[in-house]
């Protein structure tokens, strides 16, 4: 089903139809001008490669004070950002920008890693979505990516009470994570628009159960990752980022992901590896 969207703004969009289904993704990254960015084969869905490892690896000698977050039972809760087809699958519309990174973190599989060993903790489980829907096309002025995101039909919905066509869509959760997410257990919180938690009630949900430390992973790195780690931050949370449960864009203007561990070294509480995180998470059960 296709769904039309005016893009009638002033901000030089035209009319459209939105492929709810997000069949066309290199034409459509191509024509929101990152054409160019490798197109990456094979599944996302594996460990991180060595290759990877040595080329983000951490200084031998840190410049930075060694800064660490311990997890406390009750107050510390697993924080995952946009799960979601669009950035993790091959049917995603941001697969050609952001499935080389995805692939080399082995994100997807980390992510599930991270939900499994929080789920057998006990810990508590929140999500942040990112959803548009028809109204958002209509917005006046927009950023680089959001103008990007808008008109690849990026996590497109029909409206906020309906969700004919959300099953599969790219605004649908991965399939691997529906049995964590879906538990009736896990907190999803209301959209978030941009990029950081501002606009959504992350902060509120988080608060209203006791959490003041977040361990953080979830797409994209120098995105919304990183825009809900600054925000925590600025409210008053300790934040461990996951560094390979996370992903970013590469393209001609850089490496997102790079760019975004560079950040997350220098302002979080911690920066982890996914077994480190695992480890860290059962033993605090």
């Amino acid at each position: 089903m296709t769904h039309k969207h005016d893009h009638g703004c002033g901000c030089g969009h035209t009319e459209e139809t939105v492929d709810l289904a997000r069949r066309r993704v290199l034409a459509s990254v191509a024509a929101a001008g990152v054409a160019g960015a490798a197109s990456v084969a094979g599944s996302g869905a594996q460990a991180a490669t060595d290759e990877a490892k040595a080329l983000y690896a951490d200084p031998e000698n840190p410049g930075l004070p060694q800064i660490d977050m311990t997890i406390e039972p009750g107050r510390t809760a697993l924080v995952v950002t946009d799960p979601q087809i669009d950035f993790l699958s091959e049917d995603g519309v941001t697969w050609s920008v952001v499935g080389e990174s995805v692939t080399e973190q082995g994100t997807v599989d980390n992510i599930e890693e991270l939900f499994k060993a929080a789920k057998a903790a006990g810990m508590p489980v929140f999500i942040s979505p990112h959803y548009y829907y028809p109204h958002d096309h209509k917005w006046n002025f927009e950023g680089t990516l959001e103008a990007t995101m808008h008109s690849i039909g990026m996590f497109d919905r029909l409206g906020p009470l309906n969700l004919d066509n959300f099953e599969g869509s790219g605004a649908d959760w991965m399939p691997q994570y529906k049995k964590y997410i879906e538990d009736g257990e896990t907190i999803v919180c209301s959209p978030h628009k941009v990029y950081s938690p501002a606009q959504n009630d992350l902060n509120l949900q988080l608060r209203k159960r006791g959490i003041d430390k977040v361990i953080l992973a979830g797409m994209s790195a120098n995105l919304c990752t990183q825009a809900h780690l600054y925000d925590l931050l600025e409210l008053g949370y300790e934040v461990a980022v996951v560094r390979d449960a996370t992903a970013g864009a590469k393209v001609p203007e850089g490496d997102g992901y790079l760019a975004a561990l560079i950040n997350f070294r220098m302002v979080a509480n911690g920066v982890w590896w996914t077994d480190d995180a695992v480890k860290r998470i059962a033993s605090s059960a």
